[in-house]
């Protein structure tokens, strides 16, 4: 099956000569959970602005569902919805209306039964009849999820959905994400949240100066990619690590209660043995030993600046 969304060398260049992309090439499957991290002005809202038509590349070409963006563009159109960063919503209009009039704006017929189920999905139906001036700024959010959705589309873009919101409603913003791909919608989220981007993606790209760095599965991601650390905690605080364990590898914390040994799980051996036997030939008495993986965050941190290296 051919990928949902398919983007080719696209490039956005300004006036002034700066470049928002390079040349990006990203291909999406379909039914998918893509998570797009990059630091601002990595170029991430300007993808996502030029696939939905509201940005006009420079070069370059993408289609949707078969339908290129340019030459097709409301067949392509139609098969999108987009969650703004910004909210822009009527304040004076009513929740139901406005998600009605924007189901009408793609040409639908109208459709109560739909409305009230994306409502009541998004925990909106007992707020049908209040004033978007009325709801909360997580509330609002929510409307906005709603109006993309009142089309029907088969792929959602999501550009930055949980900012500005409390820890509380960003998990319930995921579930309501992995509910929707359950009922097949293909997602594309846009994060800076990287705790985000590790709960609910399937695949994570990275982009960074108008460049993907990389797009990969997330679990092979953080195998390929993660390192293990080993905390050996001592029962005595030390100043210096013993010149007999000196290595590139370990580090003393902070307080001096503990070597860090960084290995990379793939490697054929660790050298966790020989590590444990050094410290005690050290004369160094261990209180515990814990190890922890390295996070998404670890990673993205690690691309971005490999990538802003001359």
């Amino acid at each position: 099956m051919p990928p949902i969304v398919e983007i080719n060398a696209l490039r956005k260049a300004y006036a002034s000569g700066f470049e928002a992309l390079k040349g990006v090439d990203l291909s999406i499957e379909e039914g998918e959970i893509l998570a797009l991290l990059g630091p601002n002005g990595a170029g991430k809202t300007t993808l996502i602005s030029t696939v939905c038509g509201i940005t006009t590349a420079t070069s370059g070409a993408v289609s949707v569902g078969g339908h290129d963006t340019v030459r097709d563009f409301r067949a392509a159109r139609s098969m999108i919805g987009l969650v703004p960063q910004e909210i822009n919503l009527e304040p004076f209009e009513k929740v139901q209306n406005t998600v009605k009039f924007s189901r009408g704006l793609f040409g639908q017929t109208p459709d109560p039964a739909l409305i009230e189920k994306i409502l009541r999905q998004l925990s909106l139906w007992d707020k049908r009849d209040a004033q978007i001036r009325e709801l909360s700024g997580g509330m609002k959010r929510r409307v906005l999820i709603a109006k993309a959705l009142s089309h029907e589309p088969r792929v959602l873009f999501l550009d930055e959905p949980t900012a500005g919101v409390d820890v509380e409603l960003r998990r319930d913003m995921w579930e309501i994400v992995a509910e929707l791909k359950r009922d097949g919608v293909t997602i594309i989220l846009t994060t800076h949240y990287i705790e985000e981007a590790e709960a609910i993606a399937d695949r994570i790209g990275v982009i960074a100066s108008g460049e993907i760095l990389l797009v990969e599965d997330k679990d092979k991601l953080m195998a390929r990619m993660g390192k293990k650390e080993l905390e050996v905690q001592l029962s005595a605080p030390i100043t210096a690590i013993p010149d007999s364990l000196a290595s590139d590898a370990l580090r003393l914390n902070e307080d001096g209660t503990a070597l860090i040994y960084t290995y990379d799980t793939r490697s054929e051996r660790t050298g966790i043995t020989k590590l444990l036997a050094e410290v005690a030939a050290a004369g160094l008495t261990l209180r515990d030993v814990v190890t922890r993986q390295s996070s998404l965050e670890d990673i993205f941190v690690g691309l971005v600046h490999e990538g802003d290296a001359p």
